[in-house]
């Protein structure tokens, strides 16, 4: 382990059992086949949960539907990006030549992606307790209140928000195809929503832009249809 990752462990507050689940999370696809997306997938679940818990506790008068506006705000990329900065994830991220040369080490939604993976890997190598623990770490200097609003919202959290409102489930979204080469890569995402009957597709540079575009594809097709 290098001395960047040695002192993102100081940061982290948790020094890795198993050294490499780091360097992977930190690992983007243009690097290395050994990269982090599976990393940041599991972590985006495991984020999910720590911050539901979090307002579960913290914000104990609140009703469903705020508590998932709070969450939207607190785990939408521009927080996420915020986070990934103070923690110094840009001085350690690995990326590929074209990457660094298009200011990938600047791109909210790589840092965001890398924060989500160093998440999911101190999960794999700590367990829930662990992960949990540094989620509140990570969230102490943010003011997290009940008047919170999602300022700017994002088709995901809009999406999110119509169905909820309307006791429907949250749509599903699954990577259909990964397309071009490792360097600038395209994601062709779904967004299926079962109750309606409703899949449409977004395509993004990465899995997350991929699942915001199939996110605004489904709000467009709902006021097309007279839903919205």
């Amino acid at each position: 382990m290098n001395a960047g990752l040695l002192a993102l462990q100081k940061r982290l507050q948790y020094q890795f059992a198993e050294p490499q689940l780091l360097t992977q999370a930190v690992t983007h696809r243009s690097y290395s086949a050994e990269q982090n997306e599976r990393l940041e997938f599991l972590g985006d679940s495991v984020l999910g949960l720590c911050v539901a818990d979090l307002l579960f506790q913290r914000l104990s008068a609140l009703p469903e539907g705020d508590l998932s506006r709070v969450r939207a705000n607190l785990v939408r990329q521009e927080t996420l990006h915020q986070l990934a900065v103070k923690l110094g994830l840009p001085d350690v991220v690995l990326l590929g030549e074209g990457e660094m040369r298009s200011g990938g080490k600047k791109r909210p939604s790589i840092l965001a992606d890398v924060l989500e993976a160093v998440i999911g890997a101190v999960y794999l190598d700590g367990g829930f307790a662990v992960a949990n623990a540094l989620v509140r770490r990570l969230y102490q200097g943010l003011e997290i209140n009940p008047a919170m609003d999602a300022i700017g919202k994002d088709a995901k959290t809009e999406l999110q928000e119509w169905l909820q409102g309307r006791r429907l489930k949250l749509p599903a979204y699954r990577v259909v195809a990964t397309l071009g080469a490792a360097h600038q890569q395209t994601f062709d995402v779904e967004c299926e929503i079962v109750e309606l009957q409703l899949t449409v597709r977004g395509i993004g540079g990465s899995r997350r832009s991929g699942e915001q575009a199939a996110a605004a594809a489904m709000l467009q097709t709902l006021k097309s249809q007279g839903k919205i």
